[in-house]
């Protein structure tokens, strides 16, 4: 009769399915949170692919003096003109140095817009 009492554990497991299933909602919630934040980010990629393809080879290292990435004393002097200075730079170039959209004029100008505040950020200056 004591084998008898070994199915009970068995009916005890099904309440622990139970609270399993009523716990999968709440894993569900965070993700559609998550979900919002994701539109920041899009714009960073953007700008970091347009960076990597057009501004890095400058930029990275500071050739002609262009600020690197990451320099913020050197990019808020820069943002001292204001931003959109710093988007006309970008887009249509710098003295004879630095060629408009980083030599790659297939880019729109709001691909640089896009590097342009992606350096910006990196380098932790406030774009406004």
């Amino acid at each position: 009769m004591e084998q008898a009492a070994a199915p009970a554990p068995a009916k005890a497991e099904a309440p622990k399915t139970a609270p399993a299933q009523a716990e999968a909602p709440k894993a569900e919630a965070p993700k559609v949170a998550a979900a919002a934040p994701a539109a920041a980010p899009a714009d960073d990629g953007a700008g970091r692919k347009t960076y990597m393809a057009a501004c890095s080879a400058c930029h990275m290292v500071g050739v002609a003096n262009a600020p690197k990435l990451g320099d913020t004393a050197a990019w808020s002097k820069r943002m001292e003109q204001g931003l959109e200075a710093l988007y006309n730079s970008g887009i249509n170039g710098k003295g004879q140095l630095m060629p408009g959209k980083g030599g790659n004029a297939s880019l729109s100008d709001d691909d640089v817009k896009a590097a342009v505040r992606f350096m910006l950020k990196e380098s932790g200056v406030n774009a406004g």
